[in-house]
């Protein structure tokens, strides 16, 4: 096997893929931006959920958040619900897994608030409980999908957005999540802090 063009395509998988998705997500992650920005000048947070590479990819965005993107400005209010391994362990043991983060949303969750959901396949049953939590507390919703967007697309109302990468392989809707959560960031700091 030649290595170096098998990395070669998946470089040039992962671009034409963010070529292709670059007209449909940059309008739909900008409006998801200017509205997270909105939610976290008026004093809410942002509560963030995924599984495994979902889950780093809270992190991640949660970390930008609190600390800083790419310039100095005061710390936002983000929590990743997959870092308490505490609170998440027990509420797998006491009630199901199902629940692990639907129950940290009823706990922190306030009306006002946003939930970051992401999910490659759409069909993560606790995330889906997450944002089911959410909703009835009045957060509003970021889903972040792949595929079709699954059971996740059709439980987004008309103030909530769907960051969805149409596209079967989840390493690459993550590569697109990651820039997405990016332009999430950048957008934030652009609507509280001023443009660059």
């Amino acid at each position: 096997m030649d290595h170096a063009a098998h990395v070669r395509r998946h470089f040039e998988d992962a671009i034409a893929l963010k070529q292709r998705m670059v007209g449909t997500l940059a309008p739909a992650i900008a409006r998801a931006g200017e509205a997270l920005a909105v939610a976290l000048g008026r004093g809410a947070k942002v509560l963030a959920c995924g599984n495994g590479g979902s889950a780093a990819d809270c992190q991640h965005f949660a970390a930008e958040l609190v600390g800083r993107f790419e310039r100095e400005r005061p710390g936002l209010p983000a929590i990743a619900l997959t870092v308490d391994t505490s609170a998440l362990t027990a509420i797998a043991n006491d009630y199901a897994f199902d629940q692990v983060f639907a129950k940290q949303v009823e706990a922190l969750g306030r009306e006002g608030d946003v939930l970051l959901a992401l999910s490659t396949s759409g069909n993560s049953a606790n995330v889906i409980a997450a944002m089911k939590a959410a909703s009835s507390r009045g957060m509003a919703l970021i889903a972040l999908t792949g595929r079709d967007g699954g059971a996740m697309a059709a439980m987004l109302g008309p103030r909530d957005h769907h960051l969805n990468v149409a596209h079967p392989r989840t390493m690459r809707v993550q590569e697109v999540h990651i820039l997405a959560l990016h332009c999430l960031c950048d957008t934030v700091d652009n609507v509280l802090h001023g443009e660059k």
